[in-house]
């Protein structure tokens, strides 16, 4: 009667278990657990949707600042308005990053800290502003006395250095803004409103391709107003971050508190690897920019220029992901949590994979009029050189998205030393001597290849990390 009864309370239809009633208790468990999980994994995928799909279109429109002053540049500006922009962007590239670094660590801990001991978030919190406001005097210092070394370093003359540093000051003076708007976006979502945080990403972004338009021609504010235009951005993201703050539903605040130099490194261990990412993009873009100089001039320079502009945007994309990924992962870390952070990471694969392909082959068969939306002059040498870049460049995408899903594991999961040796393969190691080496030998072909070959090698060295650090967790957690 016990087991009877206990069948039909849980399963009353019998005809689901054909089997002896001696067996039947066991069988049900069987089912029941089964059942279980595969309910676990649908909560998991419907977290990982919500939180990759907000953040890969917040990602998007972020990185659709520097896409938006491209475009309105070229067709305002022309081939020396490309050429200056893309000297100044990996400036940008540095500031972004920094602010990622500290909104990404600052986030992890606070998520990590805050399944365990939530009475400190606001601690993390502040401490993270610390940062911020440090980063952001560092930045306008280097505005205010380096601006033309700077560009001077990186090979510009004529109209295109006096364009150049007039973006590049107006980038700096506004480093605050950057830096901060990316801290509150991660902390928002991080606290459970990642809509919040996409609109806000999106909502700046449009205003500066809006902007961008307003000011370069009704207005006719040149390079200044592009510049101008992409400064504003993080300041309406801010103001719209607000509403959250306004309506009291944050879980962190600023604590009367002095800086926790322990507190403080976490962050900055945990970011790092997010601000090499970003600051390798820069420092590609300056190494490529050298080389390319001397091979091809600023015909050369203006089309690297629309093919890196454009990796941002795809970039941007796996970056979404993985800080879709991170509050789930880190998470579930607190929680001791394996199954969780494997399903998540799965999930997180297969969509960078499907993402590449789909990109790959539009940039592969609409290499054409991809580069001549941005060659508003009908520069047949332009045109030349970024077709053959785009088809090149861009066979790195599915690797390069699998290195970042790789390293924001690691950082989301307390193992951040592998994600610092990939970001460190990725941003300097290997592809600055490749980019020398393949463009001595083949020219500018070397010089798209460096990008992919570097994105493969990296791979390899990301999977047997995984493969040693996930089971080290496995069998950790299993013994909890």
């Amino acid at each position: 009667m016990v087991w009877g009864s206990a069948r039909k309370k849980y399963l009353p239809d019998a005809r689901l278990f054909p089997v002896d009633i001696r067996y039947n208790n066991t069988v049900f468990m069987l089912y029941h657990e089964r059942n279980l999980r595969t309910m676990k994994n649908e909560k998991i995928l419907g977290e990982f949707f919500k939180y990759s799909s907000l953040n890969v279109m917040g990602m998007i429109g972020l990185s659709c600042y520097i896409l938006a002053d491209t475009f309105f540049v070229s067709k305002g500006l022309g081939a020396d308005g490309l050429a200056a922009l893309n000297l100044a962007i990996p400036v940008y590239s540095f500031i972004n990053g920094s602010g990622l670094m500290i909104g990404m660590g600052g986030g992890i801990k606070y998520s990590i800290l805050g399944s365990r001991n939530s009475s400190k978030a606001s601690n993390v919190f502040t401490d993270t502003v610390y940062l911020a406001a440090l980063f952001a005097v560092m930045f306008i210092t280097v505005g205010l006395f380096f601006k033309e070394s700077i560009i001077s370093l990186f090979g510009a003359d004529g109209n295109v250095f006096d364009m150049s540093v007039t973006y590049l000051k107006v980038l700096l003076m506004y480093s605050p803004a950057f830096i901060m708007n990316n801290v509150l976006l991660c902390f928002v979502r991080n606290d459970g409103s990642p809509q919040l945080s996409m609109t806000a990403m999106i909502a700046g972004s449009l205003s500066n391709v809006v902007l961008d338009w307003v000011f370069i021609f009704p207005c006719g504010m040149g390079i200044f107003g592009a510049a101008f235009a992409t400064g504003l951005a993080p300041i309406i993201s801010m103001i719209i971050l607000s509403v959250y703050f306004i309506k009291k539903r944050n879980g962190f605040r600023l604590a009367k508190t002095a800086p926790d130099l322990k507190t403080i490194a976490a962050i900055l261990s945990g970011g790092v690897p997010s601000l090499v990412t970003e600051v390798s993009s820069g420092v590609v873009m300056i190494v490529f920019n050298s080389i390319i100089m001397r091979l091809e001039g600023n015909i050369g320079v203006a089309a690297y220029g629309i093919i890196a502009n454009i990796s941002l945007v795809i970039i941007s994309i796996y970056t979404g992901v993985a800080q879709g990924i991170q509050p789930i992962l880190s998470k579930s870390c607190g929680e001791r949590n394996y199954h969780d952070m494997r399903s998540v990471f799965g999930y997180a694969v297969l969509a960078v994979i499907f993402v590449s392909v789909v990109v790959y082959a539009a940039v592969f068969f609409f290499a054409g009029p991809i580069a001549g939306i941005f060659n508003s002059e009908g520069n047949a040498e332009l045109q030349r050189i970024a077709e053959q870049g785009l088809k090149l460049y861009f066979i790195a995408c599915p690797f390069a998205g699998l290195n970042v899903i790789v390293s924001a594991y690691f950082t989301s999961t307390e193992y951040p030393l592998p994600a610092h040796i990939i970001s460190v393969l990725r941003g300097f190691a290997v592809i600055i001597p490749a980019a020398f080496f393949l463009s001595a030998v083949v020219g500018m072909v070397g010089v798209w290849s460096a990008f992919p070959a570097t994105e493969v090698v990296v791979c390899a060295v990301g999977v047997v990390f995984y493969m040693i650090c996930s089971g080290k967790q496995r069998n950790v957690f299993l013994r909890i």
